[in-house]
């Protein structure tokens, strides 16, 4: 896990430079970190972008404690990860036994908080493995259907999929992974319907 550490020491300044005390943590991989605008676009939940590159939900297990757990009384929680254990080779299985860790560890620091795991999302670069992908989400909202009225599972995969039935090329950036702002901007209106409004 040592790669990790420039990022994460750079999610654990964010937290520490962080002006007020977080009540909507947002927690995962790149497509966390890298969203620019996300205390504009949240702005009033009170959001911190505890995001790191390249994380995968094991490094998010791994490094819960020092990235997350400093924060006392959040409201609300959001994950993104899971794509990249898929793109390292993983199996479906093992990413919902990856899960089923992270929501001991989140269960055992917040038993109360509000929980949201944003599906994977369907992306240009990954076509190759868009079968594991349906099937992970699958999994993990099934996971989700059996716990408490605390745990919720957001749908972005049907968002950014085209008539066509491939992801809309023009949500991402040029690499086909990454989200450009139209695609944010996305994220954002689903997130809001489906969780802060709630």
């Amino acid at each position: 896990m040592q790669w990790y550490e420039e990022d994460v020491e750079a999610a654990i300044g964010e937290r520490q430079s962080c002006i007020y005390d977080p009540k909507t943590i947002f927690y995962g991989s790149s497509t966390i970190r890298l969203w620019d605008k996300l205390y504009q676009d949240f702005e009033g939940f009170k959001p911190v972008n505890l995001g790191f590159g390249g994380s995968t939900l094991a490094a998010c297990v791994w490094f819960f404690e020092r990235i997350v757990s400093p924060v006392r009384h959040p409201d609300t929680f959001i994950l993104y990860a899971g794509d990249n254990d898929l793109g390292d080779g993983r199996h479906p299985e093992e990413v919902l036994m990856f899960f089923r860790e992270f929501m001991v560890k989140l269960r055992e620091r917040y038993p109360a908080v509000l929980f949201y795991y944003i599906s994977i999302k369907p992306s240009l670069s990954r076509m190759e493995i868009i079968d594991k992908i349906i099937h992970t989400n699958k999994l993990i909202e099934e996971e989700i259907s059996t716990k408490g009225n605390n745990d919720y599972f957001i749908n972005i995969f049907d968002k950014m999929i085209g008539k066509d039935g491939r992801p809309v090329a023009s949500y991402f950036q040029d690499d086909g992974l990454h989200l450009n702002r139209d695609g944010y901007i996305v994220w954002r209106e689903v997130i809001l319907n489906e969780c802060l409004l709630r």
